[in-house]
């Protein structure tokens, strides 16, 4: 079987901007910039042929790839897809003392402690359970050759890192900003990142 995943995270939401916490609880909509981000990336691979789209279950990553859907690529939302649950940090601005324990985890996980969550949230390893049965779903489909992914930054790293065969702990080594790309091919068994971080669409927006 050969596959070739566009897996991007989702356009720029105003509580991204303001440094507010999202996690897979919080349903911000994407402001003007993700909306113009997702415009960029549509127009640079409106004529890539996708089979089907596959979004998480929140709005900002539907929004993103929106345009696709409107011209008739069919898509699903899968709550594999979500974003990692940021339990009490939700919702909350990145003050001094929630950057401290944010960067207490970060660290944990970095050692391999990947079986440690903030309080009433997820641990990497509980993001990948439930990841693997939304890839498990998307590799099954066959007869899609070409599938593009839309999810949300954090948990697009964890995904790319054990995929590509990684130790889960090494996810941070995948940067991410909106919109960003990376294209792994899928074949016999073997996932290759052949593209990676690619944001030439967004070059107009940067500067």
């Amino acid at each position: 079987m050969e596959k070739l995943l566009y897996i991007i995270r989702h356009g720029q939401t105003d509580l991204n901007r303001e440094g507010i916490v999202q996690g897979r609880g919080i349903d911000a909509p994407l402001n003007e910039t993700g909306k113009e981000q997702a415009n960029a990336f549509y127009q640079a691979y409106r004529h890539e042929s996708f089979d089907r789209i596959y979004t998480s279950r929140l709005q900002r990553t539907y929004q993103t790839i929106e345009p696709f859907v409107q011209e008739g690529v069919p898509f699903e939302r899968l709550e594999g897809l979500d974003e990692i649950s940021w339990g009490i940090y939700e919702g909350k601005r990145q003050t001094p003392e929630i950057m401290t324990g944010f960067n207490s985890l970060i660290s944990q996980w970095k050692n391999g402690e990947l079986d440690v969550a903030v309080d009433q949230g997820e641990s990497p390893m509980q993001l990948i359970e439930r990841q693997k049965l939304a890839m498990d779903y998307i590799l099954s489909r066959k007869e899609e050759r070409q599938v593009l992914i839309c999810m949300h930054g954090r948990a697009m790293r964890v995904l790319l890192a054990w995929l590509t065969g990684l130790d889960p702990a090494m996810m941070d080594t995948f940067p991410h900003t909106n919109t960003a790309l990376y294209k792994v091919q899928v074949k016999d068994g073997v996932n290759v990142v052949v593209d990676p971080y690619n944001i030439a669409h967004l070059a107009k927006l940067l500067h």
